[in-house]
C-alpha cells in the first residue's frame, strides 16, 4: 500500500516554523536569565541568591512569561517535529500512523468521523475522531505523553502538508464507510432472528 508522507512544501514549511520555535525558545533562556541576572555557568546559584534578594514586579513579569515560553516551546517544536516525520500507511485492516517512535495502527471501525479543521485558512488541517484511545500502543510514556497533549487521545491529524492529502482523505472514507457497512449487516441477521422469535412467539400465544 501506498505510504503518505509529507510534500517538499510542507516540509519547507514545516522547517520555517522550526526554526521560529528555536529562535523563540532562545530568545526565552536569554531574557529570562538576563531579566534574573543569572550567570548561566552558575545557574542555581545564582538564581537562588536573585530570589534571596527579592524581585520586583518588573523582573517578576517578564521573568514568569519568559518561563512559560521556556517550557511550552519544547513541546511546539516536538509538534513539528512529529508532523515532518509523519507517514500515514492504509491497510486492508486499517490506517497506519507512524513518527518518531510513535507508531499507531487504527482499524477503520475504530474511525468515527474526518472533521476539517480552521477550514476558512489556504491550507485547512484535518482530524480523525476516533471511537476510542489508541495511544496504549505506544509503550514508551514520554512519546505517548508528548504524542497526545497536541491532540488529545482520541484524535489523529493528518496534516495540510501531506501530499495527496485528499486522496488520503477520500480513502479513509471509502474504508471507514466499509466498516460500519459490514457491521450494519452483522446486526441484519440478528435482527432477522429476533424478529421471527418475535412472530414465532405471537403465534404460539395465539394458538393457547
Amino acid at each position: 500500500m501506498k505510504t503518505y508522507r509529507i510534500s517538499s512544501s510542507g516540509r519547507r514549511t514545516a522547517l520555517i516554523l522550526l526554526v521560529g520555535a528555536l529562535i523563540i525558545w532562545v530568545f526565552a533562556l536569554w531574557t529570562f536569565g538576563s531579566t534574573l541576572g543569572i550567570n548561566p555557568v552558575a545557574f542555581w546559584s545564582t538564581l537562588r541568591a536573585s530570589i534571596e534578594q527579592g524581585l520586583s514586579i518588573s523582573q517578576l513579569v517578564p521573568a514568569l512569561l519568559m518561563l512559560v515560553l521556556i517550557v511550552a516551546t519544547p513541546l511546539v517544536i516536538w509538534n513539528i517535529c512529529e508532523e515532518l516525520a509523519a507517514a500515514y500507511t492504509p491497510a486492508e485492516d486499517g490506517l497506519r500512523f507512524t513518527a518518531l517512535g510513535v507508531t499507531l495502527n487504527v482499524p477503520w471501525a475504530g474511525i468515527s468521523a474526518v472533521c476539517r479543521v480552521d477550514a476558512d485558512t489556504d491550507e485547512p488541517m484535518d482530524e480523525l475522531i476516533l471511537r476510542e484511545d489508541y495511544t496504549s500502543q505506544i509503550h514508551n510514556r514520554l512519546l505517548r505523553f508528548l504524542h497526545a497533549q497536541a491532540y488529545g487521545r482520541t484524535k489523529l491529524p493528518i496534516y495540510a502538508g501531506v501530499a495527496d492529502r485528499e486522496d488520503l482523505l477520500a480513502l479513509i472514507g471509502e474504508h471507514a464507510e466499509l466498516a460500519e457497512g459490514s457491521e450494519d449487516r452483522k446486526q441484519e441477521p440478528a435482527d432477522r432472528d429476533q424478529a421471527t422469535m418475535s412472530q414465532e412467539s405471537g403465534v404460539e400465544g395465539t394458538a393457547l
